[in-house]
C-alpha cells in the first residue's frame, strides 16, 4: 500500500506540470481563436505540438516498471482532443504513441494504442458536446474510462502476459486516480478562464456602451461658449465632470425672450445609467415647461408632477432654476432641495443665496413650490454647482465643504465665468488629491454685465471669459 502511494504522489507531482501548460495556454492566440470557434490549421498544430510534447513528458516523468512506466502520457492527447476536436487529439496521440513505441517494453504495443485512442476518444467528446468542455465530473469520468481501456488493452496485447499482469495490477490505481485528477484539474482551470474571458467580454462591450452613452449624454449638455454672442449684457460657462462614464448631474441654458434667459442645473440621485436616463428626462421636461409667462416655480411644479408620475424607481432630482432679466439683473429662482449658489458682487460682500425650503423633484406631487428673487449689478456672478463640489473628499474622508468653495470663488469675484469655474474646479481637485472622485462636479458661473454703455470691462486675460 505504500509503494502504491508513493507512485500515487509521485504521478500527482507530474499532473502539476498540468496547471502550468493550462495557465501558459490560456494566453495564447491559439488557445483564443479556438475558443472562438474558429480555429486555424496553426492554431491546431500549436495544440497537436504543445499536448503531444505534453504526452512524452508523462512517459519520461513516469514510474518504470518491468520494462514498462506507470505514468500519465494519455492525459496528453485527451486534452488535445478535448480543446480542439478529433484531428487535435490523434495528432497529439500520435507523437505520444510513436515515443512510446520506441520504448519498448511487454506493454507496448497496449500502450501505444491506448495513447492514441485517447485522443480521439477526447476528440469525439468535442464534438459530442458542440466544443464545450465537459465538466470536471464529466472529465474525471472519462479519464477513467480512457484508462480502463489502456488496462485492458495492456494486458490484451501485453507478452508475456503474466508480465503485463503483474504491470497493471501495480499501475492500475495510481494510474486511474492521477489520470482522473489531472483531466478535472486541467478542465477546471479552463472553464475558469474561459468564464473570467467572456466576463472581460461582456465587460468590454458594457464599457464601450458606456462610452457611447457619455458622449450621446455629453452632446445633450450644451457646451457652446459663448451661449449668447450676440448679447454683450452676459457672459456664462460651465463644465460637467462625471465620475463614472455616465451619471445625473445636468445644466443647461437659453433663451426665453429678447430679455431674459432661462437657467437650470440638477442632480440626479444614484449613479449610473438610471441617472443618466432621469437626467435626459428631466432636461427635456425643463425645456418643455419654459415659458416667458412662467415663474421658475411654475416650471419646477410642472416638472415635479411629471417626475411624481409612477416613479416606481425612486430616484429624485435636486435642482435649482432661475429666469435672469438681462435688462434689469434681477434673478427670479426656485430651489428644489438643491445646493444654494453663490453671488459673486462685483463690489459688496459675496455669498449664498437663501434657501427657499423646496422639495427635491419627483418626490410628492402637487408640492408647491415658491419663487424667490436677487438682483445682480452689473459685474456680478452667479455661481451654480452640484454637491459633487462641496461633498468631494480628501484622504481622509473630510468634506471640501461651503467656506473652501466661497473661499476659491471670491478672489476671481471681478473675473470672467470661465476663469471663476477653472478655479473651483482645480481647489475640489487639488483638495481632493489622489482621492477617488466620488460623484459627479458640475458648475455653471453666468456674470451679468448690464446694458450700460461700456458695460463692465471685461477681463484682461480671459478676454470675454469664454
Amino acid at each position: 500500500m505504500r509503494d502504491d502511494l508513493s507512485v500515487l504522489v509521485s504521478l500527482l507531482q507530474s499532473v502539476s506540470v498540468i496547471m502550468v501548460l493550462a495557465f501558459v495556454l490560456a494566453r495564447t492566440k491559439a488557445f483564443a481563436d479556438i475558443l472562438d470557434g474558429r480555429p486555424t490549421l496553426g492554431d491546431k498544430a500549436v495544440i497537436i505540438a504543445a499536448f503531444g510534447l505534453f504526452s512524452i513528458y508523462g512517459t519520461l516523468s513516469g514510474i518504470p516498471l518491468m520494462g514498462s512506466y506507470i505514468n500519465i502520457r494519455d492525459l496528453g492527447p485527451a486534452l488535445a482532443g478535448l480543446l480542439a476536436g478529433p484531428w487535435a487529439g490523434f495528432g497529439a496521440g500520435l507523437i505520444g504513441g510513436a515515443h512510446r513505441f520506441s520504448l519498448g517494453g511487454p506493454t507496448c504495443y497496449g500502450c501505444t494504442l491506448s495513447t492514441v485512442v485517447a485522443g480521439l476518444v477526447g476528440g469525439l467528446v468535442h464534438k459530442r458536446l458542440g466544443g464545450r468542455l465537459p465538466t470536471t465530473g464529466q472529465a474525471a469520468a472519462l479519464a477513467l474510462a480512457i484508462e480502463a481501456f489502456h488496462m485492458l488493452a495492456g494486458l490484451a496485447f501485453g507478452q508475456p502476459y503474466e508480465t503485463a499482469l503483474a504491470i497493471v495490477r501495480s499501475a492500475a490505481v495510481p494510474m486511474l486516480v492521477s489520470n482522473a485528477v489531472g483531466m478535472a484539474i486541467f478542465v477546471l482551470i479552463m472553464r475558469v478562464e474561459i468564464e473570467a474571458r467572456e466576463t472581460r467580454r461582456v465587460k468590454e462591450a458594457i464599457e464601450g456602451e458606456l462610452r457611447v452613452a457619455r458622449d450621446i449624454q455629453m452632446g445633450i449638455v450644451p457646451r457652446l461658449f459663448p451661449p449668447f454672442p450676440d448679447r454683450p449684457e452676459v457672459e456664462l460657462f460651465a463644465v460637467l465632470d462625471s465620475a463614472k462614464e455616465v451619471g445625473g448631474d445636468f445644466y443647461d441654458y437659453y433663451a426665453l425672450d429678447d430679455d431674459r434667459i432661462f437657467l437650470v442645473i440638477g442632480d440626479v440621485s444614484g449613479k449610473g445609467v438610471p441617472a443618466s436616463l432621469v437626467m435626459a428626462v428631466t432636461m427635456t421636461l425643463f425645456k418643455a415647461y419654459a415659458r416667458a409667462g412662467r415663474s421658475p416655480a411654475e416650471v419646477a411644479a410642472k416638472v415635479n408632477d411629471k417626475l411624481a408620475e409612477g416613479n416606481e424607481t425612486g430616484l429624485f432630482v435636486t435642482a435649482f432654476c432661475a429666469v435672469l432679466d438681462l435688462s434689469t439683473g434681477v434673478v427670479r429662482y426656485a430651489n428644489a432641495g438643491h445646493n444654494p449658489p453663490l453671488v459673486l458682487r462685483e463690489r459688496g460682500e459675496s455669498a449664498y443665496v437663501p434657501r427657499l425650503g423646496g422639495l427635491v423633484l419627483g418626490g410628492v406631487p402637487e408640492y408647491p413650490y415658491r419663487t424667490g428673487s436677487l438682483t445682480l449689478t452689473p459685474g456680478d456672478t452667479l455661481v451654480l454647482y452640484t454637491d459633487g463640489v462641496t461633498e468631494a473628499m480628501d484622504a481622509g474622508q473630510a468634506l471640501f465643504g461651503d467656506v473652501r468653495l466661497l473661499d476659491a470663488c471670491r478672489p476671481e469675484r471681478h473675473r470672467a465665468p470661465q476663469v471663476v469655474v477653472e478655479a473651483l474646479l482645480g481647489a475640489v481637485r487639488e483638495y481632493a488629491g489622489d482621492a477617488p472622485q466620488s460623484d459627479d462636479i458640475t458648475i455653471l458661473a453666468v456674470r451679468y454685465l448690464g446694458r450700460e454703455p461700456g458695460g463692465i470691462p471685461l477681463d484682461a486675460v480671459a478676454g470675454s471669459g469664454i
